[in-house]
C-alpha cells in the first residue's frame, strides 16, 4: 500500500511538473520566435491585452489603486499564476489520457490565436511563433509523459531491483524536465535581448536631433519650485512620469515608417509624416497631464515641456465639415480617445508631441509621436503612438473607454493634494512646514487654502505661476505645532474664483473630486 501511495504522489508530481516545463517550452519558444513578427505576436502579451481590453472600469481602478504604475507587472504575474496551474492541470490529464492533454493545448493554442488576429497590426503570418511554440510544447510534454509513465510503472513493479532501472528513469525525467525549464528560460532571455537589439525605435529615437522650436515655451518664472524637502519637482523627470495606458507591450513604431492620416468629416483628407512634422513650425508648452484614475489626493499627474505642432492648424488644412463636434484618435495599439473638436480648434496650445523635457518622446510616453490637450484627462486626448485623426461626431463613433462606461468628454476637475507632510509622518514639534500641487488646467490657480485638524481655512502661500496649464505649488508654515495627531486637509480656488468641491467622487466616469485629508505626527 504504501509503494502504491509513493507511486501515485511522485506520478501527480512528475505528471504535473511535465505539463508546467511543456508550456514553460511552448511560451519560451513563441517569444523567440515573436521577436521576428509583431509585437502582439507573443502569446502572452496577446493574452495581456486581450485581458485589458475586457477589463470593466471597477476592476482597472482597484488595479491602479492596489498597484499604480506597476499594474501591468501585476498582470504578467497573475498571468503567469493562471498559466501555472492549467499547465498543471493539462500535465494531470496527460497521466491518463494523452490525447485529450494535448486536445487541450491545441484548443487553447486556438484561442491564443485568435487573440494573436485580433490586435491591431497582425496578419496569419504572426500565427507563426505561437505555432512553432505549440508544437515544441506538445513534443515536450509527449518526451516528459514518456519517461514520468516509465518511473512510475518501476515503482509498482515488484520485481524491480532497487537503486538501477526505477532510480535511473527518475533521474532521466527529472533531468529532462530541468533541461526543458532552462531552456525555455534561455530562449525567453535570448528573444527579450533580441527584441531590445532589433528594436529599431530606441535606435531612431537614440539618434534623433530635435529641431530648434520655432515658438519656444517662455522662461519659467523664479519660484515656481517650492524649496522644501519632499516636493515634487515643477517638471517631472521623464523616468519619474506615469504612465497608465492599455499597451501590454510598448509599440517599436520606425518613425521613417509613421505616417498620421487626418480624415473623416473634413474637405480635405490628407496624411502626415514624422519628417513633415521635423520640419514644420514647431512649438514649445508647459503642460500638466492628469489621469482620469489618479484618486484624490494620488500621484498620477505629471508637468512637463512638451514639442509638438498645433494640432489646429492640421485641422484648418483638413476644414471640418458642419455637424462635426469630435475626432477619434487612434493609436498603432489599437486604443482611441474621443477629442471634443471644439477643444483641438481652439486657442489652447493642443499638440501632436514629438518631445517631452528637451528630449525626443520616451518610447513608453508614445515616441515617436503623442497627443498632449490642456484641460483633458487623458483618456480622452492624450492618444501615444498616434496614427489616426477622425474628424466625426459624438453621435456617430464611441472610443475605447466610452465604451467601458466612461464619460465620452472628460474634463479636467480643480484638484489640489497635499505633498508635505506625507500620510501618517513623524514630524517635529514646533514649526511645522506644509506643502503640495494644485491644478485646474486651462484656468490656472489663484488660490489654495489648508484646514489643521478642524479649525479655520487659512490661505497658503503660492508659487510662481507659469502658466494656466500647469500646476502650481503651495506651502503653508504652522507656528503652533504642537505635540500628538493631527490632520491638514487642503483644497483649492482656480483662476475663475471657483473653490474645489467637497464631493467626494471616484474616479470613474470622469474623474475624482473631494478634499484631501492627511494624518500625521507631531513629536
Amino acid at each position: 500500500m504504501k509503494i502504491k501511495s509513493f507511486s501515485r504522489r511522485q506520478g501527480l508530481f512528475d505528471f504535473g511538473l511535465a505539463g508546467v516545463s511543456s508550456a514553460a517550452v511552448l511560451f519560451g519558444v513563441a517569444h523567440l520566435v515573436s521577436v521576428f513578427f509583431a509585437t502582439a505576436s507573443a502569446p502572452l502579451v496577446a493574452m495581456g491585452s486581450i485581458f485589458i481590453d475586457m477589463t470593466p472600469p471597477w476592476l482597472k481602478d482597484l488595479a491602479i489603486s492596489l498597484f499604480g504604475t506597476n499594474d501591468k507587472l501585476a498582470l504578467f504575474i497573475s498571468m503567469g499564476i493562471v498559466v501555472f496551474l492549467v499547465s498543471v492541470s493539462i500535465g494531470l490529464l496527460a497521466k491518463k489520457s494523452r490525447v485529450l492533454a494535448s486536445g487541450c493545448i491545441i484548443l487553447l493554442a486556438i484561442v491564443i490565436g485568435a487573440a494573436i488576429l485580433s490586435r491591431p497590426a497582425t496578419s496569419f503570418a504572426d500565427l507563426t511563433p505561437l505555432t512553432i511554440g505549440t508544437f515544441t510544447g506538445l513534443l515536450t510534454l509527449r518526451w516528459l509523459c514518456t519517461w514520468a509513465e516509465k518511473s512510475r510503472e518501476q515503482i509498482g513493479d515488484s520485481t524491480a531491483k532497487p537503486g538501477t532501472s526505477q532510480g535511473s528513469t527518475r533521474r532521466k525525467f527529472l533531468l529532462g524536465a530541468g533541461l526543458s525549464l532552462i531552456g525555455a528560460a534561455i530562449a525567453a532571455g535570448v528573444g527579450q535581448s533580441l527584441a531590445a537589439a532589433r528594436n529599431i525605435a530606441e535606435a531612431a529615437r537614440s539618434a534623433l536631433g530635435l529641431p530648434i522650436a520655432k515658438t519656444p515655451a517662455a522662461a519659467l518664472p523664479s519660484g515656481v519650485q517650492i524649496d522644501l524637502s519632499g516636493m515634487p519637482p515643477f517638471v517631472t523627470p521623464n523616468k519619474d512620469f506615469y504612465r497608465i495606458d492599455t499597451a501590454l507591450s510598448v509599440p517599436r513604431i520606425n518613425p521613417d515608417d509613421w505616417e498620421l492620416r487626418i480624415h473623416g468629416m473634413v474637405e480635405n483628407e490628407f496624411t502626415v509624416s514624422f519628417n513633415d512634422l521635423l520640419e514644420a513650425e514647431l512649438v514649445e508648452n508647459y503642460l500638466t497631464l492628469t489621469c482620469v484614475s489618479n484618486p484624490v489626493g494620488g500621484q498620477l499627474v505629471g508637468n512637463a515641456k512638451w514639442l509638438g505642432y498645433p494640432i489646429r492648424k492640421l485641422l484648418e488644412r483638413a476644414v471640418p465639415q458642419a455637424g462635426a463636434d469630435m475626432v477619434l484618435s487612434t493609436s498603432q495599439d489599437g486604443f482611441s480617445a474621443s477629442t471634443p473638436l471644439e477643444v483641438l480648434t481652439d486657442d489652447r496650445m493642443s499638440l501632436l508631441a514629438i518631445g517631452m523635457n528637451d528630449e525626443p518622446l520616451p518610447l513608453e510616453h508614445g515616441f515617436p509621436v503623442r497627443m498632449v490637450v490642456p484641460g483633458l484627462y487623458g483618456f480622452v486626448s492624450a492618444t501615444k503612438w498616434v496614427v489616426d485623426l477622425e474628424v466625426t461626431r459624438f453621435a456617430d463613433k464611441v472610443a475605447y473607454w466610452s465604451t467601458r462606461g466612461w464619460s465620452d468628454h472628460g474634463p479636467i476637475k480643480l484638484s489640489s493634494r497635499v505633498d508635505v507632510p506625507r500620510s501618517f509622518a513623524k514630524v517635529s514639534e514646533g514649526q511645522v512646514v506644509m506643502g503640495g500641487t494644485a491644478w485646474a488646467q486651462t484656468k490656472g490657480i489663484s488660490g489654495v487654502q489648508i484646514q489643521i485638524d478642524d479649525g479655520e481655512w487659512l490661505d497658503a502661500e503660492l508659487g510662481s505661476e507659469a502658466s494656466l496649464d500647469t500646476w502650481r505649488q503651495w506651502r503653508y508654515v504652522w507656528e503652533g505645532g504642537t505635540s500628538g495627531n493631527h490632520t491638514v486637509s487642503v483644497r483649492a480656488i482656480d483662476g475663475q474664483g471657483k473653490l474645489q468641491t467637497s464631493d467626494k467622487a471616484e474616479p470613474a466616469p470622469n474623474g475624482a473630486s473631494g478634499w484631501q485629508r492627511v494624518q500625521f505626527s507631531v513629536e
